[in-house]
């Protein structure tokens, strides 16, 4: 009887704690290889209070058409926003091309008993 109330209450804890968990997600910002300083500025803001809550970031450059020659300029975009960035959140790898898409993901920065 008493093992089974030790297991019972092993479970609970357990269960407790599954919920106090932060649960982290992924939010996606999409930009266009010719993004216009007004709609930088304004993904930028979003991307700083998506990693303030502690969500990673994972932002790319969409080619379309022909646009896949200007992929420098994609490269360029993203590495400003990382840049940009830096003191919120730090990159897991460089922005690196996925398919038609040039993609980085930049995770928060761990800051202390921010509760």
């Amino acid at each position: 009887m008493d093992y089974n109330k030790f297991l019972y209450q092993k479970r609970k804890k357990e269960k407790e704690l599954k919920a106090n968990a932060v649960k982290q997600q992924l939010k996606e910002i999409r930009f266009g290889p010719e993004t216009g300083e007004h709609d930088f500025e304004f993904k930028l803001r979003h991307a700083k209070n998506f990693l303030s809550e502690g969500n990673k970031v994972k932002a790319y450059v969409q080619f379309r058409g022909r646009a896949i020659v200007f992929k420098d300029r994609g490269e360029l975009l993203l590495l400003r926003f990382l840049k940009e960035l830096e003191e919120h959140g730090a990159p897991e790898q460089l922005p690196r091309m996925d398919g038609k898409r040039m993609m980085v993901i930049i995770a928060p920065k761990k800051t202390g008993g921010k509760k």
